[in-house]
This record gives C-alpha cells, structure tokens and sequence, in this order.
C-alpha cells in the first residue's frame, strides 16, 4: 500500500473530518463558484444547533437555506439568539467540509443583510466561535464531504444521533 493510501486509510479510520485527510488531497485547481446573495430566513423555520450548556447565545439554522453547491461548499443561514430575550443576529455562510473551513459572506442586523466585501477561508477548529463546527458536525458535514442531501442533513440535524465510523 502507498503511503499516501495508508495515510487516507488511516484519517478515515479515525474520522478525521477536515483535518489529515484534506491536507493531504486537497485539489490545488479547486475554486468555489459564484456565491449568491443571502436568502431570506424565517426564525420560525429554526432548527436547534446543539450547544455547551454554558453558551449565553442559542443558535439555529433554516433549512430553507441549506445549499450545497457543485463546489462542495454547503451554504446557509444561521441565526443567534441571546437567551434573555434581545437582538437577533444572522450570519449567512459556508463550510467546505473537505478542509475543515467556513466562510462568513453576510451578516445581518437591524438595517438587513451587510454583505462583507473579501471574505475569506478560515479553519473551523481554531476559531472562537464554536456554532460552526458544531453545525457541520451535527448535519452539515459526513467526513470531509457534505452530508448527502440538504435533507439528509436537516434530518440529522432534527434528530442527532451518534455519528457510526
């Protein structure tokens, strides 16, 4: 077996999602299409993004939003909540589950969508903010490539169950 083989066989054994595996096949030529603006979101369409406990924040995604683009980036709105009540904020962003990255395109607030003008590619397992890793492990993401279908995933995501290696 190559050592690259090994190397693949190894990071899928051990379900490293965006981690070893992607560094190692990771398309050079690879380039993300066109985004389009932020969709509209409904909060009553929120589906729960399970959070630590201690989170002040409570996050939600709309289904109605989850795009998976020819790419591999899966697009989507996520909404926080501070659970006292207040603001409602929206982020309208992607992961690309085979690098284990995220992209903020827009936020939202009180005067609509402010789209951000050179977003770009961060690691998922070193920012602060820990809803989008949470999110694509919980639904979005199977391995390093996206969940099958945006059913598939808001099924997972209605219903998290223990993920089976």
């Amino acid at each position: 077996m190559h050592r690259a083989s090994r190397a693949f066989a190894l990071a899928c054994l051990l379900g490293v999602a965006g981690g070893a595996s992607a560094q190692l096949f990771e398309d050079p030529e690879w380039k993300e299409s066109a985004v389009p603006p932020p969709p509209a979101f409904d909060e009553s369409r929120l589906v729960p993004i399970e959070m630590p406990r201690y989170m002040t924040l409570k996050f939600g995604v709309d289904p109605a939003t989850i795009a998976i683009t020819g790419d591999g980036v899966v697009r989507y709105v996520v909404v926080a909540n501070n659970k006292a009540g207040g603001a409602t904020n929206a982020f309208y962003e992607g992961v690309r589950c085979a690098t284990g990255e995220m992209k903020s395109y827009a936020r939202y607030g009180s005067n609509g969508w402010d789209v951000l003008p050179n977003p770009e590619w961060k690691k998922m397992f070193t920012l602060n903010s820990s809803y989008t890793l949470l999110l694509s492990q919980q639904g979005l993401c199977r391995g390093a490539a996206p969940r099958g279908s945006v059913n598939e995933m808001v099924q997972r995501l209605k219903n998290p169950l223990p993920e089976v290696q």
